[in-house]
C-alpha cells in the first residue's frame, strides 16, 4: 500500500465527471433572453474551465452579477439534465480501491458543483471550487491548496482536465495532466497523455489493474 497511499487523483467536473453541457445551454439560453445577450453559447463553451466572471468579462458581458443570479438560478433547475460519463462512477471506485486519493477541482461555485457531485456517491476527499477573490483556473492555486487538503505531492499527483486552462493549471502546479478526450475541449501543446473514455483513463494510470468486474 505504501505508494499507493500517496497518490492523487484530480478531476475536472464539467466535461470530466459529469455531461453538463445541457445544463449549460438551458441556462445560457435564458441569459439570452433575459438580459438580452446576443453572444451564442458557442463563444461561452469556448471558455469553459475558467471561473464565470472571468468568463463574462472576456466576452464582454455587462452586469456580471445579474447575469450569474439568472444562470446559476437556471443552471440549479436544468440540474436534472446532466449526465455521468459512461464508466465514470465504475472507474472512480476502482482509483479508491487502488488507494488514490479523489479530488475534484472545478471553477463552478460551490452551490451548483456540490448536488452534481452529490449524484455520483463517490469518495472524494476533497472539491475546490472558487471562493472570494482566490485564483482559479488556469492558475495554479486551486490544484495545489487540493493536494494540501490530501496530503499528496504533486509529483505523485494526476490532474485529468478537458480544456486548455486545465492544461495550463496543471503545468503551472507541477501536477502531471491527462486530457479527457471524452471531454469538451482540445489539448495544447505540449500535446499531453489522452484517455479516450474514463475506462482508458483507468488503463493508462493502472496497468496493472484491467479488470472492471
Amino acid at each position: 500500500m505504501g505508494e499507493a497511499a500517496h497518490r492523487a487523483l484530480l478531476l475536472d467536473l464539467d466535461g470530466v465527471l459529469l455531461d453538463t453541457l445541457p445544463v449549460m445551454r438551458h441556462a445560457w439560453r435564458r441569459v439570452q433572453e433575459l438580459h438580452g445577450v446576443t453572444i451564442p453559447f458557442g463563444d461561452y463553451e469556448r471558455q469553459l474551465g475558467r471561473e464565470f466572471g472571468d468568463i463574462m468579462q472576456r466576452l464582454g458581458v455587462a452586469e456580471v452579477e445579474t447575469v450569474r443570479r439568472t444562470y446559476e438560478r437556471e443552471s440549479a433547475a436544468a440540474a436534472h439534465l446532466a449526465r455521468e460519463f459512461t464508466g465514470m462512477v465504475k472507474v472512480l471506485h476502482a482509483f479508491a480501491t487502488a488507494d488514490w486519493r479523489l479530488g475534484v477541482v472545478t471553477s463552478k461555485h460551490v452551490d451548483r458543483a456540490a448536488p452534481l457531485l452529490a449524484r455520483l456517491g463517490c469518495p472524494f476527499a476533497t472539491v475546490r471550487t472558487p471562493v472570494g477573490p482566490s485564483r482559479t483556473k488556469p492558475a495554479p492555486d486551486p490544484l495545489l491548496l487540493a493536494l494540501v487538503d490530501l496530503k499528496v505531492d504533486p509529483a505523485a499527483s494526476v490532474y485529468v482536465g478537458d480544456m486548455a486552462v486545465d492544461q495550463e493549471s496543471a503545468a503551472r502546479a507541477g501536477v502531471a495532466y491527462v486530457h479527457a478526450g471524452w471531454g469538451y475541449g482540445q489539448p495544447t501543446d505540449p500535446v499531453p497523455e489522452t484517455a479516450a473514455s474514463p475506462e482508458e483513463l483507468l488503463r493508462l494510470l493502472q496497468p496493472a489493474e484491467r479488470s472492471m468486474a
